[in-house]
């Protein structure tokens, strides 16, 4: 146990162990969270925007998900998957069926995001006897070796890492700064140039037949909280459905309701072959996993899959109570009242011309505000560069933590669901005045 009379001194101890490639929003040590809010060692108690990038989307230490992971842990703990069943995985199952997109009924639970990822491709590969997967420019879909090739956000996930994971192509993402557009650019043009450029991916760089499958994630998450438009997804679908190929949607980021729908794909009504979730499935227990068609689960041989802690029974436990706060504590209704009071005050921001806000998007509670001009648009350049992250820090000394994302000056807000109309707007406010300073400034 670390003896230290002083948070100071916890930071210190932090700073000489911890690994220099994790970075940190703040210099602190996180000692306790309750609901919407964190309580540091030195004493600050602060507004949690970030949900643990989120995962604890109904809010720190909600006592029935506590509660259901507490008495599991006096039942039993570890029951591995490839022993036997156990009842909070097959439970979960039970819950997860109603909500997850109909023809989707075969699961298999994972620790991580990026494991199940990796899994998810696993499996496309081995049903289609094919190699190559097809991930998008701006995607997140992990830190690990096979998921940093389909990383394609930041190079600070592959840096010094190369050779990656052969067999993995890029095309584009209809975000418009990406495209090198302005921010009204119209949606039909983007999706349509973006189609066609994926058209000449399969003719130019990886065939039909040599394709496994197409990744994305339905809501663009460390490129900039771009939610995939309709008719992107639906000729993705198409396109898919024509040649054989594995459509994959990431929902780990954006699943559970974070953007208003139990999972994001339902705003485009278009259905994957397997869809990834992982984070806000447990509220911060480490749990991922996979559904998809039966006919292409089935295909993997018995032994093929597993993990030693793959679909934890403590893991599954807390996201069997998460499923049913969702249901009992009427979440969604919750997320859509609040995303109209932050959209709304947030456009009335963007409405004013010294906040120099370019762009607010998202779904539900799942929003981000982008500062500036195009920096990486032909012969443009930001003068707000580096915005983000002074704005983050700053909100941090002012009470509210909350994350940027991208390579573009984007802060996103990832609030818990189940916030309520007063914190929301507290924090709301801690921002506004952070960025009348930050961006006054700059």
């Amino acid at each position: 146990m670390v003896r230290a009379s002083s948070s100071s001194e916890l930071v210190s101890f932090g700073q000489k162990h911890v690994a220099k490639g994790l970075n940190r929003l703040v210099d602190d040590v996180i000692q306790s969270g309750q609901g919407s809010y964190v309580t540091m060692a030195s004493g600050k108690k602060l507004l949690d925007f970030t949900t643990g990038i989120g995962v604890t989307n109904l809010g720190h230490c909600h006592p029935k998900v506590s509660k259901a992971a507490a008495d599991q842990c006096m039942k039993v703990v570890h029951a591995q998957c490839s022993l036997a069943f156990h009842e909070p995985y097959l439970n979960l199952i039970s819950r997860l069926l109603p909500v997850v997109p109909q023809g989707l009924d075969t699961f298999f639970f994972w620790n991580s995001g990026a494991e199940a990822v990796e899994q998810s491709v696993k499996i496309a590969r081995s049903a289609t006897g094919r190699q190559n997967i097809i991930t998008m420019q701006g995607a997140y879909h992990g830190r690990t070796f096979g998921t940093m090739a389909l990383t394609r956000s930041k190079t600070i996930y592959t840096l010094g890492s190369a050779p990656l994971m052969p067999g993995v192509f890029v095309t584009l993402f209809p975000y418009w700064h990406q495209l090198g557009l302005p921010p009204d650019a119209d949606e039909k043009t983007m999706v349509d140039h973006c189609l066609h450029q994926l058209s000449l991916v399969l003719s130019q760089q990886t065939a039909p037949t040599d394709t496994a499958a197409i990744i994305i994630e339905t809501v663009i998450g460390e490129g900039g909280y771009v939610p995939a438009p309709k008719s992107f997804l639906e000729g993705l679908r198409k396109i898919c459905d024509e040649h054989g190929i594995v459509l994959i949607f990431d929902e780990v980021q954006c699943g559970f309701g974070r953007t208003g729908k139990y999972f994001a794909l339902e705003w485009s009504g278009v259905k994957p072959d397997l869809m990834v979730f992982a984070k806000g499935v447990a509220n911060g227990f480490p749990l991922s996993g996979i559904v998809g068609k039966k006919a292409l689960l089935d295909k993997m041989k018995p032994g093929s899959m597993g993990g030693t802690y793959a679909g934890n029974a403590v893991s599954c436990a807390a996201a069997v109570a998460c499923a049913d706060v969702m249901k009992e504590e009427n979440i969604l209704q919750n997320v859509e009242q609040r995303s109209k009071e932050l959209f709304d005050a947030l456009r009335k921001m963007k409405a004013n011309p010294s906040f120099q806000i370019s762009d607010v998007r998202g779904q539900g509670l799942m929003v981000a505000v982008e500062f500036g001009t195009g920096s990486h648009a032909p012969g443009t350049r930001n003068p707000l560069q580096g915005v983000a992250a002074q704005i983050s820090k700053r909100c941090a000394e002012q009470g509210l933590l909350i994350l940027s994302t991208s390579v573009f000056e984007v802060i996103r807000f990832i609030p818990p669901l189940n916030i309520s109309k007063d914190e929301l707007a507290e924090g709301v406010k801690i921002f506004e005045n952070v960025v009348r300073e930050v961006v006054g400034s700059a």
